[in-house]
């Protein structure tokens, strides 16, 4: 039984770390630049947990250097985009009825990951896919989504903090529930704190996500599903299907 009162105190924002000339930032950086640079990943579409590869593929490529593939990615067809609509309403009747705590303890423990272990990962995608410099990657790729992150779950422990006084005789209580059927987000080409919190806030309160990401922006987003799932997020609450724009 769980009857402890959860408050998420209002976070300090993220550190901006400056990369400056012989730093440690700025070694791990360079070398996960030039490890991205060095590879070419394949990013399928992910439903319900499950990789899906179409077969109808196209190219992530370096925008000041279009001749340079970092990635191929598969595209959601009429059937593929059903199938992440199902996955999601039936993945909403289990999230929506899990505590809050736990979803933003996810929620967390994401913001966790890429500020420690996935930043140099996440900010090195962001500059080869988006063609940001370094400082533009890190207030955005990094310190802006973590910021998102944890300031979410502060601002929906407010929420569900708030309750109406009491009236002469009787008790008043508000309880929250989430949106009916599932939540469609599309997210930009140019800020990827911005994809991660399209889907993220919504799925913070209960809801589920089915998940256009920009293709000009695939490599970072591919790797937010990545760490969205080692943070946690159980299978089908956020559905990723990239498309022909």
């Amino acid at each position: 039984m769980n009857n402890a009162i959860f408050d998420f105190s209002k976070p300090e924002n993220e550190p901006i770390q400056e990369y400056m000339p012989g730093s440690k930032e700025r070694k791990l950086l360079t070398k996960e630049l030039e490890r991205q640079s060095n590879m070419q990943i394949e990013i399928p579409l992910i439903i319900g947990g499950n990789e899906i590869k179409t077969g109808n593929t196209s190219t992530v490529v370096m925008p000041h250097k279009k001749s340079h593939v970092l990635a191929t990615y598969h595209k959601a067809g009429a059937e593929e985009v059903k199938l992440a609509i199902d996955v999601a309403l039936k993945a909403k009747e289990q999230w929506m009825d899990i505590s809050w705590i736990e979803r933003a303890s996810i929620m967390y423990k994401a913001a966790e990951l890429i500020s420690k272990k996935y930043r140099y990962v996440l900010n090195a995608a962001t500059m080869l896919g988006q063609n940001k410099n370094a400082y533009q990657a890190e207030i955005d790729a990094a310190c802006e989504t973590i910021d998102f992150l944890r300031f979410n779950v502060h601002f929906a422990s407010e929420i569900f903090n708030t309750q109406p006084g009491l009236g002469e005789n009787n008790i008043n209580r508000l309880e929250y529930r989430s949106l009916e059927g599932f939540v469609f987000t599309v997210s930009p080409f140019n800020f990827t704190a911005i994809a991660s919190n399209l889907n993220t806030s919504v799925a913070m309160m209960g809801n589920t996500t089915v998940w256009k990401p920009a293709t000009t922006s695939l490599l970072s987003s591919y790797y937010l599903m990545k760490i969205f799932k080692e943070a946690g997020l159980p299978d089908g609450v956020i559905n990723f299907i990239p498309g022909k724009y």
